[in-house]
């Protein structure tokens, strides 16, 4: 069996790459992101894809059916901010159709259509999971502060998603998992803008949260699938 990280290159992707290699618990793990490259430990095969592009998608999926059957799938891209055209809003007159655009096709669309292409290749009958980094801000019933429009929004998109595919494969496959995982707030280029009021036990490096979501994922069941759960293993509410 393999298994496929998606945004393998970023920190948080790199970091289950190489949590993934570790562990050595499957055969061959494909690292794909956007670049195709990357320093990787044996039994990592780098590949290419962008989520902005089905074709692309498509061309990675054909590729890794001639491999292995994949029984895990973690999809680890997303954007919050870039530099100054993309910053989470504060306030409603703060929205924009371009940043709705760009944040909803990378958090949103992008798994979305990489569902649509991978789920296919992934084994029935047996235990097989497929996950999405999501966020705990995309929780409706957890946001009491409001703001960060675009991401939010994305972020709660992508969970209904997560919901949606996993009714479909359950029809299909009655030991499916498809979940979001909340990472935490982790030492990366997408927090870093954001870390002021972070306390330091709250900030974790890249590999501390890679090592919890694996931990979390080798848990799971089927009878978690469509849920969405923290790096603690603790379901977020819808």
């Amino acid at each position: 069996m393999s298994a496929v990280i998606i945004g393998a290159t970023g920190g948080i992707g790199r970091a289950l790459t190489l949590g993934l290699a570790e562990r050595g618990h499957f055969k061959t793990i494909h690292a794909l992101s956007r670049s195709g490259g990357g320093d990787w430990p044996e039994g990592v095969a780098p590949g290419k894809i962008d989520i902005l592009d089905e074709a692309s998608i498509e061309a990675a999926a054909a590729r890794l059916k001639e491999a292995d059957p994949v029984e895990l799938c973690i999809v680890a891209t997303g954007i919050l901010s870039d530099g100054d055209e993309l910053q989470p809003e504060k306030s409603w007159r703060q929205q924009s159709m371009a940043a709705y655009e760009q944040v909803f096709r990378l958090n949103t669309f992008g798994p979305g259509l990489i569902a649509k292409h991978i789920l296919p290749l992934m084994p029935r009958g047996e235990r097989a999971v497929f996950a999405a980094l999501s966020a705990r801000v995309g929780s409706i019933g957890d946001n009491g502060i409001g703001g960060w429009h675009a991401y939010r929004a994305s972020k709660a998109a992508l969970n209904m998603l997560i919901r949606n595919f996993a009714i479909e494969w359950t029809r299909k496959s009655e030991e499916s998992i498809c979940v979001g995982l909340h990472p935490g707030t982790v030492d990366t280029a997408l927090s870093q803008p954001f870390q002021g009021n972070v306390l330091d036990k709250q900030l974790f490096s890249a590999a501390q949260s890679a090592g919890y979501l694996l931990d979390v994922i080798e848990t799971l069941t089927p009878a978690n699938t469509g849920k969405v759960f923290d790096w603690d293993g603790k379901e977020i509410e819808p």
